[in-house]
């Protein structure tokens, strides 16, 4: 278990570095995107990594939220089994980590983030305002300028830092 402390939004088909950005559409890989809000959109990034996303547009509008890094809350020792030879911090701290670590794979994809296990996404604790850091998301080429990556700048487990805008 983990708390999100970090996203990138893809907001829908006019976003060029979406999945279902217009130029592409809707295929078969894109398809869970298109679900209702609170379905997951899992997919294969590079041909290794698994990246996981919540789908948060309305039922046929594909807008979706990537999680990025997560803070461990529990299962320390299993995502340490699952990434071994990493310092904590290295556990989650990026999309495809976090999903190893988590043992997050393709049985997931569809399935609803409200319903409960095997995986689901909780209320937890609010991030202050004057905490959360707006930055460029990272590894996309198109549309690499939007700032619509979220990070809880108080925290270790992000991915990678914006140090122009961190507060932390």
């Amino acid at each position: 278990m983990g708390r999100i402390v970090e996203t990138e939004a893809y907001p829908g088909p006019h976003d060029p570095a979406s999945h279902a950005s217009r130029s592409v559409g809707r295929t078969a890989r894109n398809d869970p995107m298109f679900g209702p809000p609170g379905t997951i959109y899992i997919h294969l990034n590079y041909g290794v990594h698994w990246c996981l996303n919540a789908v948060v547009g309305s039922e046929g509008h594909p807008a979706a939220v990537l999680i990025r890094a997560v803070e461990p809350v529990e299962g320390l020792e299993l995502m340490r089994s699952r990434r071994p030879r990493r310092r904590d911090r290295e556990l989650t701290n990026g999309p495809g980590k976090l999903t190893k670590a988590m043992g997050i794979g393709p049985t997931v994809q569809r399935l609803r983030l409200t319903g409960g296990p095997p995986l689901f996404i909780a209320v937890g604790e609010a991030v202050p305002t004057s905490a959360v850091v707006r930055a460029r998301r990272v590894g996309i080429s198109k549309g690499a300028e939007a700032e619509w990556r979220f990070y809880d700048g108080r925290s270790p487990w992000v991915s990678r830092r914006d140090k122009r805008l961190d507060r932390a």
